[in-house]
């Protein structure tokens, strides 16, 4: 397979089973080698007492994409530390759209960054997840 056909079909396997982000309606909407885009819309639900998008959804949306961005490679990779900054808030019915981008990978050890934006372009959280590859692969050697 090339690059990025195992990218997709690391995906794919990963999205077959992948309840969290389904469950919220998250769309997988590229993946390459590195990189990923998801995407995901505000619902009544993710409101906190505000009237704004709890950051918990904000983060976990990041926190998908960068999933589906370090697991490209055929190897298990989990998220060692991730750290997010909100920059402004998400409201309800905003389609928010996480770009994650590797920027390091190696040995063991990825750092990928994730920009969350609003259907307007604004940024709305930059997102840093360390990653570390453990035993295991996604698809059958």
């Amino acid at each position: 397979m090339t690059p990025i056909e195992t990218a997709k079909a690391c995906a794919q396997r990963m999205w077959s089973q992948d309840t969290a982000s389904q469950n919220l309606h998250m769309q997988l909407d590229l993946v390459e080698p590195g990189h990923s885009i998801m995407t995901m819309t505000v619902g009544k639900t993710m409101t906190n007492g505000y009237g704004i998008c709890h950051g918990g959804y904000i983060f976990t949306l990041a926190d998908s994409a960068f999933a589906y961005a370090c697991n490209t490679y055929n190897q298990v990779t989990v998220a060692q530390h991730c750290n997010v900054t909100f920059l402004t808030p998400a409201l309800l019915g905003d389609r928010l759209t996480a770009t994650a981008q590797e920027r390091s990978r190696k040995g063991r050890s990825g750092l990928y960054d994730v920009t969350v934006t609003n259907q307007d372009g604004e940024t709305i959280a930059e997102f840093r997840g360390n990653s570390r590859t453990t035993k295991g692969t996604i698809l059958p050697e």
